[in-house]
């Protein structure tokens, strides 16, 4: 294929005039879960959500998958856009500018990167073998070599270098080993790297890209770490420096005898990464949802901290939790990291864990903080807890009460990554929050022109 045609090459997306099935009845998918249950699987499963906070629901690929059959044509409505060639323009995509006059609107080159990458994220959740009777539970179903493929994504250009795991470090007395394994296992297959390999997909994104996609919570222990919402010291750094929340950070660095912890095995992979293709345009591209969104907010600054050269970095969340401490924002901010929050105002997880005391998002100055407004004396106390939070980032916000085609508003359904696509695919702007609804603003704009004259 020539380099031409592979810049044109379509991308086929969910047709926001016509809603998919599974936003309007997603309870007639079978499910999985972390609790015992039927074991058959197929590509097409879902993981449906428990009420706990940080799972997610996995949205069949069908409906974003860049290329369908023709079987299934006329059942499903698709929007085919072009694979738009970014060439020099690859930076002010991924936050050069901090996606300045990119995000309301929202443009539209934009929009399919982020939900090229959404895509990364739902092959992590496809991966993970979520069936507690499975001898091989909480690792990956498909091994390296043929992971993107058979969870829908195979057609990316990219190539799986990496599996990922973390580790809960929560102390467990003795007898939890006897437990049974959906309860009891400690280190989890969490999500992977892959680095772009195809020289026609390169050459329309302007760069070599490495992804690191991380999915969200599936274990009970993972569970329990979610659960510690309190701020700790980065390692090496004292009180008065960043902090972050304590679970995160212990999935972040944790390890055992027998597995190493996901810092120690991002950093080595980024570190072979660098040393092959350094002399290069490289960048990383870190996303996630839930969970994985925090985990992808940590890696990203712990590659800048740790790589003093690192190419550009880049982190796409979907639905994340807050991380850190305005200490932490900062020098997320000075290490040149850059970060574009999606967030779901309808999303109750992206409301904890704590309060926010300072608010420095500039994407959305509109949003209610807790603690904003306080007293200085009652922020302090706030602070004393160790539960004051920073918003990091840019953040498009969207919303679940836009979208014509969304019929259950709860709070597992707010959070779920199909709902976040959805959302990106169908969001115009805050003035015209839904394509569905484009045309009936724009004739009322026109209505009111003419009463005008």
């Amino acid at each position: 294929m020539s380099l031409k045609a592979a810049a044109a090459r379509p991308r086929l997306l969910p047709n926001s005039a016509a809603a998919p099935k599974h936003l309007e009845t997603a309870h007639q998918y079978p499910c999985y879960s972390p609790f015992p249950h039927s074991s058959s699987s197929s590509p097409t499963t879902m993981l449906n959500p428990s009420p706990t906070p940080y799972s997610s629901q996995l949205v069949p690929l069908r409906h974003l998958r860049m290329q369908v059959s023709s079987s299934m044509q006329g059942k499903t409505n698709f929007l085919t856009c072009d694979s738009v060639k970014l060439g020099k323009k690859w930076m002010e995509y991924q936050g050069a500018n901090n996606w300045e006059g990119m995000l309301d609107p929202l443009d539209d080159n934009l929009r399919s990167e982020i939900l090229r990458y959404g895509m990364f994220v739902e092959a992590a959740y496809r991966s993970f073998d979520f069936d507690p009777s499975s001898p091989t539970y909480a690792t990956s179903k498909f091994p390296k070599s043929t992971l993107l493929s058979k969870s829908g994504i195979g057609q990316t250009g990219y190539r799986m270098t990496k599996n990922l795991k973390a580790t809960c470090g929560i102390q467990l007395p003795r007898w939890f080993d006897r437990a049974p394994s959906w309860v009891s296992t400690q280190s989890s297959w969490i999500g992977y790297v892959a680095v772009c390999q195809d020289k026609e997909e390169i050459s329309r994104l302007g760069r070599r890209d490495v992804v690191i996609a991380y999915r969200g919570t599936a274990t009970c222990l993972e569970w329990l770490e979610n659960l510690r919402a309190t701020l700790a010291c980065l390692p090496g750094d004292d009180e008065a420096g960043p902090m972050v929340e304590t679970g995160f950070l212990s999935l972040y660095t944790s390890r055992t005898a027998k597995c190493p912890s996901l810092q120690d095995s991002v950093r080595r992979e980024i570190a072979r990464i660098l040393e092959k293709y350094g002399d290069e345009p490289l960048s990383i591209t870190i996303t996630g949802h839930s969970l994985g969104a925090a985990l992808a907010t940590l890696t990203a600054h712990d590659i800048n901290r740790s790589f003093p050269n690192a190419p550009m970095t880049t982190v796409i969340s979907f639905g994340g939790p807050r991380v850190g401490n305005k200490r932490f924002r900062c020098q997320l901010e000075e290490s040149g990291t850059r970060i574009l929050r999606i967030v779901n105002s309808d999303d109750l997880i992206t409301k904890v864990p704590g309060f926010v005391v300072d608010n420095n998002d500039v994407a959305d100055s509109r949003a209610v903080q807790l603690a904003a407004g306080l007293p200085c004396w009652l922020q302090k106390r706030v602070e004393d807890t160790l539960l004051a939070y920073a918003e990091v980032g840019q953040e498009l916000r969207l919303s679940s009460k836009q979208s014509p085609f969304l019929k259950k508003l709860d709070i597992a359904t707010c959070h779920e990554l199909s709902t976040y696509l959805h959302l990106v695919n169908g969001f115009v702007s805050s003035t015209c929050p839904f394509r569905a609804t484009a045309k009936k603003v724009l004739n009322q704009h026109r209505e009111k022109k003419l009463r005008l004259r």
